[in-house]
């Protein structure tokens, strides 16, 4: 069966009441998208980043009366319907086109991100099995891979792990993957702390992880922290992170740009000698080091 496909351009402030509409009117599906090449940096823990100019894409029954649809709408919406385009999408296996942009990816020399419909290319590799999903962290996003190649670089044989800001857990789940006997997942966002407990089940580690939000985590002095999250959190976090990080522990930080380092590394230097920086795709940069004595 064929769609209909109602694309309105919004600005940011106004998705989400366009949304709001379009759930009343019987979209049979919602999505927003970039319409003017803006890049989002890794977002806030716990919020949904929009861009400026926001393009919303609705799909309706091929039978639906879009004329009455258009209708609504314009009634709905307070100043009326901005722009917006009505196409014929030609059917085809949408769970089959979304499989279709992931396969497996290698991160450093052992670990391997597989998602769960594919068989691994190296079964005798170190496999972490994850899907896409709501909670950030599959591997595609620059910030995900710096951390995991970092953390297949370090020998974290029966070490203590934090990963601050978890997302998906797949930086805590790789690292016990790789050898630590303990994970500590730290999230704002209680959708991402589900996430986390699903995945490490699903990669046979939950009993080697505590999942928890900040007022909560338990004191620890591990050996590697990992905190891939932004550069305003991060520098606001240097305090938190130093005292949960032993003397000569690995620090990395990620979610930032080359434009950030300089003053992320000023406010870790009370704690932490930071003197890697591994720069991807550009601009997405991995700063790390190690804990003072």
């Amino acid at each position: 069966m064929a769609w209909l496909q109602l694309k309105i351009d919004s600005s940011k402030a106004d998705a989400n009441r366009i949304e709001e509409a379009l759930e009343l009117v019987g979209a049979g599906a919602i999505m927003m998208e970039d319409a003017a090449d803006q890049p989002l940096f890794e977002p806030p823990l716990g919020t949904t980043p929009l861009w400026d100019a926001t393009r919303i894409v609705a799909l309706f029954t091929i039978d639906s009366d879009m004329d009455a649809i258009l209708e609504f709408l314009q009634a709905q919406l307070e100043g009326g319907l901005p722009a917006h385009r009505v196409e014929i999408l030609e059917d085809q296996v949408w769970e089959r086109a979304w499989m279709d942009h992931y396969h497996p990816m290698c991160f450093g020399e052992r670990l391997w991100i597989v998602p769960s419909w594919t068989p691994p290319p190296r079964p005798d590799a170190i496999n972490l099995l994850l899907d896409p999903g709501l909670a950030f962290g599959t591997g595609t996003h620059p910030t995900t891979a710096l951390c995991l190649e970092w953390l297949d670089g370090l020998d974290l044989q029966d070490k203590i792990i934090v990963d601050y800001g978890c997302g998906s857990g797949i930086l805590a789940i790789a690292g016990l993957l790789l050898g630590a006997k303990h994970a500590y997942c730290v999230d704002t966002d209680p959708q991402a702390l589900l996430a986390t407990k699903d995945n490490a089940a699903r990669n046979g580690v939950a009993d080697k992880m505590t999942v928890c939000f900040p007022e909560d985590m338990p004191s620890v002095s591990a050996e590697v922290v990992v905190a891939n999250i932004l550069a305003g959190p991060l520098a606001e976090l240097a305090p938190t992170l130093a005292g949960l990080c032993h003397a000569n522990g690995d620090l990395a930080l990620s979610g930032i740009i080359d434009s950030q380092v300089e003053d992320l590394k000023l406010a870790y230097q009370p704690w932490f000698s930071l003197t890697q920086l591994k720069i991807k795709d550009e601009n997405w940069c991995r700063l790390s080091g190690i804990r003072l004595a």
